[in-house]
């Protein structure tokens, strides 16, 4: 069933203005995004602060995150391949510019995607990591699950 999601500032005092409104989206795509830490549109970044629903209408608030950059595409091509919902696993640094793309994980299913973007540990090729933030790059059209090396690992 299709539904409504807009993404908001959020300013009180300036009345939460309307930043993006999304028509006739579909619940499941509503809740990959109210999963994700931050939201890329325009070449901005957007911090998610809260999410709230109310009778068919899903709303994001959000604020700028001057601090934050956007991942940017790796010269592997690895955003131009198609097919399903991709999330992209990237490492986290701190202090860094980019942020290396590990691998591209492709769903077929939006649940198993949002099982993802929701898990604060993940093994991958037998390495520990914890999440450290996930996005919804809309700019790029991708998912992206970053994260740091255990301690553990």
């Amino acid at each position: 069933m299709a539904a409504r999601l807009e993404y908001r500032l959020s300013d009180a005092t300036g009345g939460y203005p309307l930043l993006y409104v999304y028509n006739r989206i579909d619940k499941d795509e509503i809740s990959l995004r109210f999963a994700c830490d931050y939201f890329v549109k325009d070449g901005v970044v957007y911090e998610k602060l809260s999410a709230a629903q109310q009778r068919g209408l899903y709303v994001v608030y959000v604020r700028s995150a001057t601090e934050e950059n956007a991942a940017v595409p790796d010269a592997t091509g690895a955003i131009a391949l198609g097919g399903g919902i991709r999330v992209e696993f990237r490492e986290y640094a701190e202090e860094a510019e980019t942020y290396p793309l590990l691998h591209t994980f492709r769903y077929a299913d939006d649940d198993d995607a949002l099982l993802l973007l929701q898990s604060d540990a993940i093994d991958w090729n037998g390495i520990p990591w914890n999440r450290s933030s996930t996005e919804v790059d809309e700019d790029r059209g991708v998912y992206v699950y970053y994260a740091t090396r255990s301690a553990e690992g």
